[in-house]
């Protein structure tokens, strides 16, 4: 652990240096080419930045945060889009580029009062404690029924992106003082792909394919061709980061996933699209039937494809064996905390 706080301060203070030289070096050119060009150094450095971790989870937490999500918000700053500008205060500009987040607009209306620091810490408390009961319960994952395997890897998913993506909203919520749009919706709720993939589910991805895929897209070659282009692009960034888990070449499986989820998608658009049109709607079924037909697809699905890469390597083991080792850390830190708070406090006593 201790090698790897080195790699992480190692990697925050490139990744900062790096957005400010973006930063400075946009602020004096055009979008465009211009742009493009002052910021090519650091787009070829993110993808280099996260293989400073030897911890799997570290090296492909970074990897999403820097190699995909700032990347592309790089790409858009060079085409004078986005949430990035070379106005915006360095700090700002950092946490904006390097952080999974997403300031709220204050012009678009609120979706309800952001929630509590109290309500905040219970429920990632709640969530962490899940977490840790799902990693241990991953050694009898081969014990466990065929129908529970899917829904049990796609929980341990979901809590520890959550968890990751809770922490680093905080760090950007310290250091802005600033409303930040959810990172989820409770994706458990879907009731269709598209209100998955699209308003539920890991929303900063989302958030920069809309405006890098699908909306030009769909500008040249109509809404079904954007779907199906940010579902492609969204499987060879998915590629990508598997490649910095399992260190090989990718099978092309988490490509297959994702075309397999953007076509349903699309066709879930037409038959809609067709129903409204003809005015023959044809029965649905009830939102809770919807929901758990919706999640039983992304789970079967992932199991056959997204999830297989890791497991056939073996590196599932691994990644539990490194989070039982964190979660091992923070309680020593913990108990260590404690005991030098209570001596600090007997002390002066």
């Amino acid at each position: 652990m201790a090698s790897e706080l080195a790699a992480l301060a190692v990697v925050s203070a490139a990744a900062f240096g790096a957005m400010a030289y973006a930063r400075l070096a946009t602020a004096c050119l055009a979008p465009g080419i211009p742009r493009l060009a002052a910021l090519l150094p650091v787009l070829l450095l993110l993808p280099v930045l996260p293989f400073a971790f030897s911890s799997i989870l570290l090296r492909t937490v970074s990897a999403f945060f820097l190699v995909w999500l700032c990347g592309f918000k790089l790409l858009l700053l060079a085409a004078g889009n986005g949430p990035l500008h070379p106005a915006l205060p360095l700090v700002r500009f950092f946490a904006c580029a390097a952080l999974p987040v997403k300031v709220r607009d204050e012009k678009q209306p609120s979706r309800g009062s952001p929630p509590s620091s109290e309500f905040f810490l219970l429920s990632f408390a709640s969530k962490a404690a899940l977490f840790a009961v799902l990693v241990s319960l991953r050694r009898f994952r081969a014990r466990m029924p065929a129908y529970a395997v899917p829904a049990f890897d796609g929980a341990h998913v979901y809590l520890m992106l959550e968890l990751f993506l809770a922490s680093a909203a905080a760090l950007a919520r310290a250091l802005l003082g600033a409303e930040l749009e959810p990172q989820f919706d409770r994706p458990y709720l879907a009731s269709s792909l598209r209100d998955f993939w699209g308003r539920r589910w890991n929303l900063m991805v989302p958030a920069v394919l809309r405006p890098c895929v699908y909306h030009p897209a769909r500008a040249r070659f109509g809404a079904p061709a954007g779907v199906l282009a940010a579902f492609l692009v969204s499987g060879l960034m998915h590629e990508v980061m598997f490649y910095y888990i399992t260190l090989e070449p990718g099978t092309g499986e988490v490509v297959a996933f994702f075309a397999l989820h953007g076509a349903c998608a699309v066709a879930e658009g037409w038959c809609a699209a067709w129903q409204s049109q003809s005015g023959l709607w044809w029965w649905r079924p009830p939102r809770p039937v919807a929901t758990a037909l919706t999640l039983a697809f992304v789970t079967g699905t992932a199991s056959w494809l997204f999830f297989a890469p890791v497991i056939r390597s073996g590196l599932d083991k691994a990644i539990v064996a490194e989070c039982e080792g964190m979660f091992a850390f923070l309680e020593g830190t913990g108990r260590n905390l404690t005991a030098a708070t209570t001596r600090l406090v007997w002390s002066h006593r």
